[in-house]
């Protein structure tokens, strides 16, 4: 409803209730609800669902319109970045958040920082998505409730066009309520336990999980070594898992991320279950690493195929290995399946920022799913400037310019920095995700642990600068002075944090009885300036 409809139909519940309700005024009701349009967690989900679908559907005609997130680990994180993207671009449209598995175990984890190894409790990822989302909502009330004092102001000085410019805009006002792509590792357990903890993340408020084929109890930083899949039926599993828990609670176009690991994962923990030769599980088994045997040794396990009897390559810790080298083709098999059964994103993790490799696996699975499309981590893990500068470099190799004058192995030194090689290489960084989304097929761009970092930097540059010789200066030179010229919401912090939204419903509540903090001694005004 409009803001005036709003207002007519708590008017109309008002009146209902006769004398009793007297002291309840429609309009502050109207603002009240406004202020709170996302009653649920569901709410959100299914909000955010339609605008994940409007976006792949947009990318499907033109994949300029690629999305992008950046990963947040606390709720005021997410909020300051939804408020800055408003602030820079007057719209959040095709920005998400991040949900990183990663920051949760690292920042979030009741037993302190832990490695990516799904050792945190996994209620502390739904506890997140809730954390989110009320800040989230807490900068829609933060900003409609000054639209609302801002409409106060020009109905006392009688200028009723700029009153009615400003209900307009309420009317049509864009919410901070983002889409959020959520971690679910590899489901924390079995199908039952990854539905179990799926629908407590989309009671939060999660429209879209991600969910990987690393076995759950054994289940590695996708960045780091040992990682080790499952057979695709037990992945398949968790994915209707999932789908299930969005259909029970009504989130009917509730996205699935099937990420897989393939490409970085050399071992297995089972030998998959085969009804036929050619099957899904056949198909898996013949990726294992095998040698030809004529008889059986004591405690052998051997897979028969083809008439011949093959003994599967098994470590002391029972897992077997892949052979070398079928890491891509794993990866192409594992999507085109997780596609086929129920996945709607597609996330390869790689071990470098390659757009080359990661069309070729596009292209392949593109053959068999044509509207495949990817969410990609443009990961911290990789050494971006290092990388391009290589790439850089190998391409100048092969074009036959002149590379005498770099050091392969030592392009990350600063000398290079001012260099033809390294402007051409930042370049390429900066047309990454545009040039990677028309080439290789992806569809939403996301950093997993930016805000971790930026939160240690900026850390320690304060702290150098305030305990070194700059001292109070350190802090209002680097912080204060720039929150300020650059129109930071949290340079008032008294208001970011709700103060103004208590003394709205103070008068609501109190009417003149009320004892308001935003007088005109509060220090918050001198930031009016």
């Amino acid at each position: 409803m409009t803001y005036q409809d709003t207002i007519i139909d708590a008017g109309r519940l008002v009146t209902s209730n006769g004398d009793a309700w007297r002291g309840i005024q429609p309009e502050a009701v109207a603002r009240m609800r406004l202020q709170n349009r996302f009653r649920t967690g569901l709410d959100i989900a299914r909000h955010t669902a339609a605008v994940m679908r409007r976006d792949m559907a947009a990318y499907d005609t033109d994949p300029s319109a690629y999305t992008q997130s950046l990963g947040c680990w606390h709720g005021f994180i997410a909020q300051q970045k939804i408020i800055s993207i408003r602030k820079h671009f007057g719209t959040t449209q095709g920005r998400y958040l991040y949900l990183s598995g990663w920051m949760v175990a690292a920042l979030r984890s009741a037993f302190g920082p832990l490695p990516d190894q799904s050792m945190h409790e996994k209620t502390s990822v739904p506890a997140l998505i809730e954390e989110l989302y009320t800040f989230l909502k807490q900068a829609d009330a933060r900003e409609l409730g000054l639209m609302f004092r801002d409409i106060d102001k020009a109905r006392a000085a009688g200028n009723a066009v700029e009153a009615q410019r400003l209900i307009h805009a309420v009317d049509h006002y864009e919410s901070h309520v983002v889409p959020v792509i959520a971690d679910i590792d590899a489901g924390f357990g079995n199908a039952e336990a990854t539905y179990l903890l799926a629908r407590k993340m989309i009671e939060a408020g999660a429209c879209a999980l991600q969910i990987e084929n690393q076995v759950s109890d054994e289940k590695q930083c996708g960045h780091q070594d040992g990682k080790v899949t499952v057979p695709h039926e037990d992945f398949l599993a968790k994915i209707r898992a999932c789908r299930y828990a969005f259909l029970e609670l009504g989130v009917d176009d509730g996205i699935i991320v099937a990420r897989t690991d393939s490409l970085g994962a050399g071992l297995t923990k089972q030998i998959a279950f085969s009804r036929a030769p050619g099957d899904l599980g056949d198909r898996y088994n013949a990726f294992l690493d095998t040698e030809p045997v004529s008889e059986a040794a004591n405690n052998d396990v051997l897979i028969a195929r083809d008439g011949v009897f093959w003994r599967p390559k098994r470590l002391p810790s029972n897992l077997y290995r892949f052979r070398a080298g079928t890491g891509e083709d794993r990866c192409v098999l594992d999507c085109v399946t997780a596609l086929r059964h129920g996945a709607d994103l597609l996330w390869i993790e790689t071990e470098r920022p390659d757009i080359a490799q990661i069309a070729g696996m596009v292209d392949r699975i593109r053959a068999e799913v044509p509207d495949a499309k990817l969410a990609y981590n443009n990961s911290p893990s990789f050494n971006w400037t290092l990388n391009f500068r290589q790439q850089a470099y190998d391409r100048w190799a092969e074009e036959g310019r002149d590379v005498s004058g770099y050091d392969r192995a030592r392009l990350m030194d600063t000398g290079y920095d001012d260099t033809e090689l390294a402007a051409e290489a930042d370049e390429r960084i900066r047309t990454f995700q545009r040039d990677a989304s028309a080439r290789a097929g992806i569809f939403h761009h996301l950093i997993t642990l930016p805000t971790y970092h930026t939160a240690a930097l900026s850390t320690d540059l304060l702290s150098r600068d305030y305990f070194g010789d700059q001292g109070m200066l350190g802090y209002v030179k680097g912080v204060q002075r720039r929150e300020i010229r650059e129109g930071i919401a949290c340079v008032r912090h008294q208001n970011m944090s709700g103060s103004d939204i208590g003394d709205d419903h103070k008068e609501y509540f109190a009417g003149d009885a009320a004892l308001k903090a935003g007088g005109v001694h509060n220090t918050m005004n001198q930031f009016a300036a």
